[in-house]
């Protein structure tokens, strides 16, 4: 299960995530929601992995196709607050380094408002 919750921040909205992002559970969910915000003109889009204790190889590909589908749109996606296990699966699925990952969320919002 997962809890997503919704806030904005300056440009960009906050999902803070709480849970596991994982198949049949959080990994629709997340991509759910970031659907709903494109559909709703909200581009920039920050996720909070504060709460999240582990994701799986279909929440990693959930991560990379709503990177995607933003970018289809002129938007973005950061990632904030990797726990060390989700910043492990990402390293080891070689796709870390295709996002904007960052540890202090006043930065990720500052980047989000002077880029695009």
């Amino acid at each position: 299960m997962l809890n997503i919750r919704e806030r904005q921040a300056g440009d960009a909205v906050v999902l803070d995530l709480e849970g596991n992002i994982i198949m049949g559970g959080g990994s629709a969910e997340l991509r759910d929601n970031i659907r709903r915000l494109i559909q709703e003109g909200k581009e920039k889009v920050i996720l909070n992995f504060a709460g999240v204790k582990y994701i799986d190889s279909s929440g990693v590909g959930e991560l990379v196709s709503s990177s995607v589908a933003l970018n289809r749109v002129s938007g973005h996606l950061r990632l904030l607050n990797l726990p060390e296990k989700v910043e492990e699966v990402m390293a080891l699925s070689s796709i870390l380094s295709i996002f904007e990952v960052y540890d202090d969320e006043t930065e990720a919002v500052k980047k989000s408002t002077t880029n695009a």
